[in-house]
């Protein structure tokens, strides 16, 4: 019985363990295979980029700004994904990468730039 490519269904010449023709044969087959996983991982990261890009927006200056939680809204905004928190004894603020923002009161939020992101 000859052994064939797991992609193709090609021949395979050469070692007993041979599962592929090529590697490109193998690079598509475990592209296919994994590509559930890291589409879920993708739209992920493309949701915290765009939430990086509004809050940048709004503030490329990098000082602290005020802005209407429904300006962020109707930009696309999605409050729910941010990358991490930083909490004082009374407030939390909310990042997505070094992009952040502190929920005040009716609705504004104060956008602010972490300078020292990476730890």
């Amino acid at each position: 019985m000859a052994r064939k490519c797991l992609e193709c269904g090609g021949k395979l010449f050469g070692r007993l363990d041979q599962k592929y023709c090529s590697a490109q044969c193998r690079s598509t087959y475990n592209n296919k295979l994994n590509s559930d996983p890291n589409k879920f991982v993708r739209n992920i990261n493309n949701i915290l980029r765009k939430n990086r890009r509004i809050l940048a927006s709004f503030n490329p200056s990098g000082k602290t700004v005020k802005v209407h939680k429904d300006k962020l809204l109707e930009e696309g905004f999605k409050f729910n994904y941010i990358t991490n928190t930083y909490k004082t004894k009374t407030k939390t603020y909310r990042f997505c990468y070094e992009q952040g923002y502190l929920e005040l009161e009716n609705g504004y939020l104060a956008l602010v730039v972490r300078k020292e992101y990476v730890e």
